[in-house]
């Protein structure tokens, strides 16, 4: 699975916790992010991490344009809580295009758990089938 993740300043300490407690399950799949959020959580957890732009400098939309070509099939995205905070059009694109595209969504730690236990027990073979020629499940067919 691909899976990507971001986390807003004030959330990538609880954001590199989640990846800690789960190590295990992530550590077998495929795992992108937003550069200093990649960066951090790979320092934290020996996770071997795709990076992409800081999220302020395009990251997101990177990631954003990945799940539009239905290349993401799982979005970690850890978002700010503060009222004062301004919205950023990227993000609220992220979001959209998760439900365009039907890709699974964790945007606090509750919903992650739920995600990555659903993850561990295999109930997002659905991608397969959602996407039969996509890129995941070509590699898939392949590696059988």
């Amino acid at each position: 699975m691909y899976i990507a993740i971001i986390a807003d300043d004030n959330k990538k300490e609880l954001m590199a916790q989640f990846c800690i407690a789960y190590c295990n399950i992530l550590s077998r799949h495929h795992l992108c992010a937003t550069h200093t959020t990649g960066k951090y959580i790979s320092d934290a957890t020996g996770l071997d991490i795709e990076t992409f732009l800081p999220g302020s400098a395009g990251g997101t939309e990177q990631i954003t344009a990945r799940v539009s070509y239905n290349e993401i099939d799982l979005v970690f995205c850890f978002r700010s809580t503060d009222p004062a905070k301004t919205q950023y059009e990227s993000e609220l694109n992220l979001l959209r295009l998760c439900d365009v595209y039907n890709i699974p969504l964790a945007t606090n730690i509750a919903t992650a758990e739920v995600l990555v236990q659903a993850l561990e027990a295999g109930s997002f073979n659905w991608r397969e089938y959602v996407n039969p020629i996509s890129e995941y499940s070509m590699k898939k067919k392949t590696k059988k």
